[in-house]
């Protein structure tokens, strides 16, 4: 499964292919049908959809940034909801933040901002000269480009001169700027003696957001250049140079390359791949640990041919791939699994008292258990009710550990039997 995807807009993906519904977290991506990706929503993927290639028992990944990023209780989500909620409003009007945000309180909004993004060493340098240069002139001259070797200079409406977005090397410019036509707003403007205050007060008003413009458009040119966007196809080379979970890193997180510099950019995506990584060895571990453990337990009740058939039955499901049932060997005394550690997992600290005892009762990881308690709440809501036959349809686990899940929910009152 890949946790990561795009701020929840379904307008910046494809629609369901099922039911060609605009798509909303979370939503399932077909992990075999490609290169165009195949996305269905939850109930077209509860029906089984088949389309052409595509069939229900392909290997999917569940996507949502339903997930922290910066600090717990804070989804990635939110993060950009909170970016772009600084950028419509302004730095400072947390009450309007708040406000666009409507999931955080103007204290939480402010706390985080500042903690993150303000004093964070990650991010300081790159925004507080943004900051410092508030009372500078952003318009002394243009905008030198500093790659490592000169731009290329294409003749005028060429592929590659369409490809850099018309941009002029000899001049720092583009053709067509952002917000090209910002200056249309001072043309008629002429300060004059008989002006009265408030008409005096207005026009500088008109030239005070004509500079806020102006300190927009060379935030974004500033942007272009520091990341080397402006020769997209040199820039795009470079990427493919990554592995494809690291490119696919690169896609997801793009947004967040306008808040920080090239570099940290780099150390901050890096750091989430060798994470993906270290995850994987992790499993591994567990496996390779889970493996000798059952073997000393076999080894301890060698003379017990019950038990002795029990692990060979866990090694051939081990060997296959697939996940054994959660038992343990038995004697003449049989005695339960042990519960589930769950210090350190994911997801822990979004489940209530209730919920940690059911996830160590069943050895569930948190994270799948929000999963499965979130499709099954969708489904209710979609249905009316909910059937423990459809529960059992809907996640493909083993049949004990979805009636448990289904029976704890019907008695804490999150869904209703249909």
């Amino acid at each position: 499964r890949d946790r990561l995807a795009s701020v929840d807009d379904p307008f910046d993906k494809p629609p369901c292919r099922g039911c060609s519904s605009y798509l909303t977290e979370p939503y399932i991506k077909c992990a075999e049908c490609g290169p165009a990706p195949f996305l269905l929503c939850l109930q077209c993927f509860t029906r089984g959809f088949e389309y052409k290639k595509h069939q229900s028992d392909h290997k999917y990944e569940i996507m949502t940034s339903d997930f922290p990023v910066l600090e717990p209780g804070w989804t990635a989500q939110e993060e950009m909801a909170l970016l772009e909620a600084v950028m419509d409003c302004g730095f400072g009007n947390w009450w309007d933040v708040a406000y666009q945000m409507r999931t955080k309180t103007k204290e939480e909004c402010e706390s985080h901002y500042m903690k993150n993004f303000i004093n964070n060493p990650l991010f300081s340098s790159t925004l507080l000269s943004l900051r410092r240069a508030k009372d500078s002139c952003y318009a002394d001259g243009a905008i030198p480009f500093k790659p490592s070797d000169d731009p290329p200079r294409p003749t005028f409406d060429s592929v590659l001169s369409r490809d850099m977005a018309g941009y002029m090397p000899a001049r720092a410019d583009f053709m067509e700027e952002f917000d090209n036509y910002a200056e249309w707003d001072l043309k008629d403007i002429d300060f004059v003696d008989d002006d009265s205050d408030i008409l005096h007060a207005l026009k500088l008003a008109v030239v005070d957001i004509y500079h806020s413009r102006l300190k927009e458009r060379q935030r974004r040119k500033k942007i272009i250049r520091d990341h080397g966007l402006i020769n997209l196809r040199k820039f795009q080379m470079l990427e493919r140079c990554y592995p494809k979970e690291v490119q696919e890193l690169y896609e997801v997180m793009r947004r967040f390359a306008r808040v920080v510099g090239p570099t940290e950019h780099d150390k901050f995506i890096e750091s989430h791949a060798r994470a993906k990584v270290y995850e994987r060895v992790k499993r591994m571990r567990e496996d390779e640990r889970r493996k000798r453990t059952m073997l000393n337990d076999v080894l301890q009740y060698i003379q017990d041919g019950r038990a002795c058939q029990q692990w060979l039955s866990k090694q051939a499901a081990i060997d296959a791939g697939v996940t054994p049932a959660v038992t343990t060997i038995t004697v003449s005394g049989r005695r339960s699994a042990p519960p589930l550690n769950l210090t350190g997992l994911p997801g822990t600290e979004k489940l209530d008292e209730r919920e940690k005892e059911l996830c160590q009762v069943v050895r569930l990881v948190p994270g799948a258990y929000l999963e499965y308690k979130q499709a099954l709440l969708n489904e209710c809501r979609r249905q009316g009710g909910l059937r423990l036959a459809q529960a059992r349809a809907l996640i493909k686990i083993d049949v004990n550990k979805t009636r448990k899940i289904y029976d704890f929910l019907i008695k804490e009152g999150y869904i209703t039997k249909a």
